[in-house]
């Protein structure tokens, strides 16, 4: 079997539909389950629904509305006759949406978001089930809640392996293709859960695992894997083929490559991963698997934007020694600090973090009431895997820099612009 995941950007509209059943039609229905996610940018006005549940009642069911007319608008596109009974399913998972927030009785918000944004993929899996049915592409959609199954952890939740395997194993056959969602699964009780950051590329990794798939292709806007983020940097160019070891490492400094958590279940039965453009389906794309060398091999450039450098020194000019730097991580969990680089020396220990949860000064409360602190905000995180100096120097270019690591294959600059 192999394994196509379809994001948002592919299907945001009628001609995105239409030409995921061109893809379709290039890559071959049979023995092929694919993975849709929301439509465009559902999820984030799944999110404004939610804000107006907690902050704006009286906006609730506009806000609602307004996201089912974005996907009545789809359909109208897609089918000529509105008795279609495509209308009818959609209307239903609305109706769904807006009982939930009548009958609600949990304040806990990360509950209420799983059980609100996953209807996107609901939404929008069944629009293409549908559609493809229409056309005389027969396909089985599949509610992926049955088949993946989580702890509790809502927004971020922890796959349980063992019944997740046994359900995807009796529910899937070979017979027919088969649409389901990805980033949603459900908890113990039934509860929709969500699996966290790239989820619907996670979802098409454990599907991968549990089937023993031939491959995984994730489709995107881009042609693959490229150097560089085009946004940032000019000239970005394709990479043909990484290992899962060298997307892994682009992951962590923040490329927008593959979550690692996606690249764990491929690596461990070594089912390659393809990425390829949507736009462009014949397109080779890039390759992901095992001990593939980069090629091209040319300096991948990762940036982090608006981080904080956080220098600490002992008041007394004591050394800063392991019960120290155990204290200062302790106090960065704590307060949900992702930390980026590190380094210290005999009296100091600087580190580079990203204030994902507003929860800056309160670190530096606790910090200066042990140490000496500074600070910088505002700073830039370069990253170059299998730099040269040319790329480095074109980094450092018009800049300040602050930091600077270098080993073999990466090293990472952190910069300011230069003061005038």
């Amino acid at each position: 079997m192999k394994i196509l995941k379809f994001g948002g950007a592919s299907v945001k509209d009628a001609e995105g539909v239409k030409n995921l059943e061109k893809v379709l039609k290039i890559t071959g229905t049979s023995d092929v389950l694919i993975i849709v996610s929301a439509m465009g940018k559902t999820t984030n006005a799944l999110e404004e629904v939610i804000d107006h549940y907690y902050h704006s009642k009286h906006k609730l069911q506009s806000s609602i509305q307004a996201v089912k007319k974005y996907h009545n608008a789809i359909l109208l596109d897609l089918f000529e006759n509105e008795s279609e009974p495509v209308f009818e399913v959609v209307s239903r998972l609305f109706q769904e949406l807006t009982d939930f927030f009548d009958r609600n009785k949990s304040p806990d918000y990360n509950f209420v978001y799983d059980q609100t944004v996953g209807y996107g993929e609901l939404v929008s899996t069944t629009i293409i089930s549908h559609y493809l049915n229409h056309k005389g592409i027969k396909n089985n959609w599949l509610d992926v809640r049955e088949l993946i199954k989580t702890n509790t952890n809502y927004r971020n939740a922890k796959v349980e392996w063992s019944s997740t395997q046994k359900n995807i194993k009796t529910a899937v056959s070979l017979d027919k293709l088969i649409v389901t969602q990805g980033y949603i699964a459900s908890d113990i009780n039934n509860f929709t859960t969500t699996l966290g950051r790239e989820g619907s590329d996670y979802s098409a990794a454990i599907f991968a695992f549990c089937l023993n798939a031939k491959s995984v292709t994730v489709w995107k806007d881009v042609p693959g894997v490229l150097n560089a983020d085009p946004r940032y940097f000019e000239n970005a160019s394709l990479l043909d083929q990484l290992s899962y070891e060298e997307a892994i490492e682009l992951s962590y400094y923040g490329a927008s490559v593959i979550h690692p958590k996606t690249l764990q279940p491929l690596q461990r039965k070594e089912i390659p991963l393809y990425v390829k453009s949507f736009l462009n389906p014949k397109q080779t794309g890039t390759k992901i698997a095992k001990n593939l060398k980069l090629s091209p091999n040319i300096p991948c450039y990762i940036l982090r934007k608006h981080q904080v450098l956080i220098s600490v020194s002992s008041l007394d000019f004591s050394y800063i020694v392991e019960e120290n730097i155990s204290h200062i991580f302790k106090l960065l969990h704590l307060h949900k600090m992702k930390v980026h680089l590190i380094q210290n020396s005999a009296i100091s220990f600087s580190v580079c973090i990203e204030n994902n949860f507003d929860t800056l000064e309160a670190l530096l409360l606790e910090l200066k009431a042990k140490y000496k602190v500074s600070v910088e905000k505002g700073v830039n995180v370069f990253t170059l895997r299998h730099h040269n100096q040319q790329a480095i120097d074109e980094i450092e270019k018009n800049k300040r820099v602050l930091l600077k690591q270098i080993t073999p294959k990466t090293v990472q600059i952190l910069t300011l612009p230069k003061k005038s």
